[in-house]
């Protein structure tokens, strides 16, 4: 593919300029000023070029639960979205423990050819919390390996799954959530399992990776280990920072208290959060009136966290870019995530001056589940780009 996007404001991590960029053969093959090609052009007047998202923690429902989500509308919401890149949750029917399924839902992904898909193993077989013997026979190309939807009980089980990744280099995702307590206080089921967790990847030396932190307690455990320098990174929501207790819709982890959404923006500022990562749980209409954790939050993400973090609390746009493009990518280890001469040509052209209302009824998502309908937002995703190619156009 060959694209070149003009007149536009370019931003990542570490840059932001006016100027042009040229993608060649799928990559970014120059940046720079008054280029000229003999290829498509975009005039990106007005607007902005980002590096385009990369979502660390996604649910496509695919195979098992498709009248939630399926990867077709998956792929379609992500890309709606900015995404061009998703890592998914290993918790469908039957679930995802060994490599069959991981290449069934690959496959499926790149036959919609819309973003990149990759596919998270469980870490007990069946996430019946026992059986890490399917760790051994994973190929050297699984990046991770998560129960998320619960938490591993057995603390033997945990350690024994960590020397195991750690042996093959694959991060372990941890969903923080004590079972025994979570009926009882579930910040106390969160608080513990973080703590839990970050000892054992302390012990294994285990790259761990802690997913949807959201106490104020956890974010601190976090940033101890990271000072202590331990293996450790983690993800926030969008709904976690844009959302206090008052505004209560069934997730998990529950929505929390301003205290804690505080500390999850100060472990913003000073580098403690390393992504912000959707969570996008899709379910149907029915399963969300019998109480069905999860928002279908891949189409909104961004303008919820532009309007919150960037517009609200000051946080550069550059900041933004790192939480969605630039660590993700990196923990991932993707050539994704910045606007650098070979890297991948996948990028987000936004219109940040665009105010609008959210209305699920508009979602390409089949899940319209969401705390945000009929919010007043800022900063529209008005094209998103894969490899040079147009994934999605408003």
């Amino acid at each position: 593919m060959e694209l070149l996007i003009k007149n536009v404001r370019i931003v990542d991590w570490a840059q932001d300029f006016y100027g042009d960029v040229y993608i060649y053969k799928n990559e970014i093959y120059d940046i720079g000023k008054n280029l000229s090609k003999k290829c498509d052009v975009i005039n990106g007047k007005g607007k902005v070029l980002m590096p385009a998202f990369i979502d660390l923690h996604a649910h496509f429902r695919d195979p098992g639960f498709t009248a939630k989500e399926d990867i077709t509308t998956g792929s379609k919401a992500a890309a709606k979205g900015g995404y061009t890149t998703v890592n998914l949750m290993a918790n469908t029917n039957p679930v995802c423990s060994d490599i069959k399924m991981v290449n069934y839902v690959q496959d499926k992904a790149k036959a919609v050819g819309l973003v990149d898909v990759n596919q998270v193993v469980s870490i007990t077989k069946d996430l019946k919390g026992e059986d890490i013997s399917h760790i051994d026979k994973l190929p050297c190309s699984t990046k991770f390996v998560s129960d998320d939807g619960k938490g591993v009980k057995d603390n033997k089980v945990m350690m024994e799954a960590m020397v195991k990744a750690k042996s093959k280099g694959i991060t372990v995702i941890s969903h923080a959530e004590s079972p025994e307590m979570s009926n009882m206080d579930m910040r106390m089921a969160e608080n513990l399992m973080t703590w839990r967790d970050i000892a054992l990847s302390k012990f294994t030396h285990c790259k761990l990776h802690m997913a949807h932190v959201s106490t104020k307690e956890a974010i601190n455990y976090v940033r101890e280990a990271k000072e202590k320098g331990a293996k450790v990174t983690c993800e926030v929501t969008p709904h976690h920072l844009a959302l206090v207790g008052e505004e209560v819709y069934r997730v998990n982890p529950p929505i929390r208290e301003k205290d804690d959404v505080d500390a999850l923006i100060k472990g913003i500022k000073d580098g403690t959060v390393d992504v912000i990562a959707t969570d996008h749980a899709p379910h149907t209409e029915e399963d969300k009136k019998k109480g069905a954790p999860g928002i279908s939050g891949i189409e909104t993400s961004f303008a919820i966290c532009y309007t919150k973090l960037v517009r609200e609390e000051s946080i550069s746009l550059n900041k933004l870019s790192e939480l969605m493009s630039k660590r993700p990518g990196e923990i991932m280890n993707l050539n994704k995530g910045q606007v650098t001469v070979g890297f991948d040509g996948d990028f987000v052209l936004v219109d940040l001056e665009q105010e609008y209302k959210i209305d699920s009824d508009k979602f390409v998502s089949k899940g319209k589940n969401t705390p945000f309908n009929g919010r007043t937002v800022w900063g529209e995703v008005v094209m998103t780009i894969k490899g040079g190619k147009i994934v999605y156009q408003k």
